[in-house]
Formats: C-alpha cells, sequence, structure tokens
C-alpha cells in the first residue's frame, strides 16, 4: 500500500473541494481549502519527500474560460519536476502526448472513454495507441445507486451504466497500467471511506488501484488497508494538514509501509 499524493486544480488555483460539489455552470464549487502556494510549490514538496505516483487533477472543463490558467498551473507542475505525477481532466488521444511530454507519468482518462453512458472502445484504442497502454490510467470515480457503484464522468457529474465490479475491472485492465477511484459521494467530506468501494478494489487487485474519498483520520487509512488487503493505494486531499486538515503526510505513510 501507497500514499499517493495530489494536487487539484481549479480556476487556476491549487484548491480541495468537495466533489459532489462541482458544477461546471460558472466554475463552481464548495472549497475546503484554497491553497496560497502554486501546484509548483506542492510537486517539489512531494518530490522532496520521496512520494510518487501521485496525480494532477484539472477540475475545469476545456469549454471553461478558466480551463487555460488551470492548465498552466499543471504543465509548470509537471516541467518543474519530470516523472513524478499523473495527469487528469480533459484528457484525449488528441492532447495526452502533449502532457506526456510535459513531464506526466501517466494521463488519466475518464469522459473520453465513456461516452453516451457507456463505454467507448474506439477511443480507448486510440488512447492507448497516442500513448502506449503503460501511461494510461482509468478514472473509475463511482456513485452508490441503490447498492451499487456506477461510473461517473465529466467531473463526477454524468452518471453511466458502467458498473464498477470484477467483470468491468478485467474488461478494462486490459486498456491501462492503474486504476484511479474518487468515492465521489463521501469525496471531500471527511466522514470515513466507501467501504463497500474500497472491498470491491480489495478483493479485485489485479493491477495498482488508487483510492480517494472520505478518509479524515488515521484510523480510516487503517481501515482501507484492511479492507483493501493491502492492495489500494490512497490519496487524501482535505484532511492533510498541508492543505488545511489535521493528518500529517509522514503519519499516513507509516501506516501504508
Amino acid at each position: 500500500m501507497r500514499f499517493r499524493p495530489c494536487i487539484d486544480i481549479h480556476n487556476g488555483k491549487v484548491k480541495q473541494i468537495v466533489g459532489s460539489s462541482l458544477r461546471d455552470k460558472n466554475d463552481e464549487a464548495k472549497e475546503n481549502y484554497v491553497a496560497s502556494q502554486d501546484a509548483v510549490f506542492y510537486a517539489r514538496m512531494y518530490r522532496e519527500m520521496g512520494l510518487s505516483g501521485g496525480h494532477i487533477i484539472l477540475l475545469n472543463p476545456i469549454t471553461s474560460p478558466l480551463y487555460e490558467k488551470t492548465k498552466k498551473q499543471a504543465i509548470e507542475a509537471l516541467l518543474a519536476c519530470p516523472g513524478l505525477m499523473q495527469v487528469g481532466g480533459g484528457i484525449t488521444a488528441e492532447n495526452a502526448s502533449e502532457f506526456i511530454n510535459a513531464g506526466a507519468s501517466h494521463v488519466i482518462v475518464t469522459s473520453y472513454v465513456f461516452k453516451d453512458g457507456e463505454i467507448n472502445y474506439a477511443n480507448l484504442q486510440k488512447l492507448k495507441e497516442a500513448v502506449g497502454k503503460e501511461k494510461v490510467v482509468l478514472d473509475l470515480s463511482c456513485k452508490n445507486v441503490d447498492g451499487k457503484y456506477y461510473i461517473v464522468t465529466d467531473r463526477w457529474q454524468k452518471l453511466t451504466d458502467v458498473e464498477l465490479n470484477e467483470e468491468t475491472l478485467d474488461l478494462l485492465s486490459g486498456y491501462c497500467d492503474e486504476f484511479l477511484v474518487h468515492a465521489a459521494d463521501v469525496e471531500g467530506k471527511q466522514k470515513g471511506i466507501e467501504k463497500n468501494v474500497a472491498k470491491i478494489l480489495g478483493d479485485w487487485g489485479k493491477i495498482p488501484v488508487t483510492y480517494a474519498g472520505g478518509a479524515g483520520s488515521l484510523d480510516d487509512v487503517k481501515e482501507l488497508k484492511e479492507i483493501g488487503k493491502g492492495r489500494v493505494d490512497v490519496t487524501i486531499g482535505s484532511a492533510l494538514e498541508i492543505f488545511g486538515g489535521n493528518l500529517k503526510i509522514k503519519d499516513i505513510v507509516d501506516i501504508c509501509e
């Protein structure tokens, strides 16, 4: 189990938000924390701490007037620490290489491969051909619907018909190097992990997978480690001291090891 650091960028600033509050209209989101430092600062901090494999997420849609400001932050962080972090948000087969060339270890993709509520295999194949399977992370962030978890796209605003389960994980693992899974219902709330999602991921465990959402205490991290059978990496944002919370990264890393 590894701790994976994160840098979320919204409206050109590093932020921690409540995931379910994100809206494309007027670029709105409920904020837990707005950093005074830029994305480069956090990328360099993670490098100095020996942390890698984390992700930078652009939370503005490409259609937003603030997207370029957000993208600039991301590119600068990638250039400052090449190979350190993954990047996601508006990634397509057409622009994936730009981010890889800027220093991203992987590109993270959701909306491009889930169109009209289902898996778009043509786009999956294009992405694989553009940068290689070994540089693709599929974001299978999900929401609970009547006890089952369905993948959500477009910054967690659109529900698909694709269920997060063993069959889906088996199928999609042929197109990527890793999975990133935000439990969107609890993202940014620091009220505990989505245990059922952690169990699905831990029971499967065939390629690297990172869980995000709800962890607000060291006990939550311990619980994820147990339920995930040590196979599920963790990323935490709002609960960290560096983002206004109470948890020290070192304490989390110690639990993971």
